[in-house]
């Protein structure tokens, strides 16, 4: 065990823990976001992505120590009430099927986005292709990152 302390969502959690363990489980159950999901537990499946200083990363495989100097941002940290345009787009177009993925794939979705404001197609797919959606949502999917990109240039975030 050892004290590490973790930045999530601009808060800081100082919590005693293997540093070995996954950084999922010191999200979940350490820190007491609920939204960042347990899928595969092999980072092929994107359910538990959470933003590392702003890229994309499976939270299932990453080492909490390695987490410990880095920002980290989860989905309850995009927005206190929903506001931020790639949740305004995925409740518009109604994404969500079952929902589980979802979290993934809008954190994957906002770190798109800063990279490239104006995503193609091709570059939405190859951003998302290790995001898996059991319910087939794709094509939603799609149509919401580009509705995302429309809002951000009206309201950056």
């Amino acid at each position: 065990m050892a004290a590490i302390t973790l930045t999530v969502n601009n808060k800081q959690y100082k919590i005693d823990v293997d540093p070995q363990m996954p950084l999922l489980w010191a999200i979940r159950d350490f820190v007491g976001l609920k939204g960042t999901k347990f899928g595969c537990g092999m980072a092929q499946c994107g359910a538990c992505t959470v933003l590392m200083d702003g890229n994309p990363i499976r939270s299932c495989t990453t080492q909490v120590s390695v987490a410990a100097s880095k920002k980290i941002a989860t989905i309850e940290g995009l927005s206190e009430n929903l506001e931020h345009p790639v949740q305004q787009a995925w409740i518009e177009l109604q994404v969500p099927q079952c929902g589980y993925c979802q979290s993934g794939q809008i954190m994957t979705t906002v770190a798109l986005l800063k990279k490239n404001p104006n995503p193609s197609d091709e570059q939405i797919d190859a951003a998302l292709q290790g995001n898996l959606c059991r319910c087939g949502t794709y094509p939603r999917i799609r149509k919401a990152v580009h509705r995302a990109a429309e809002l951000m240039k009206t309201k950056p975030f």
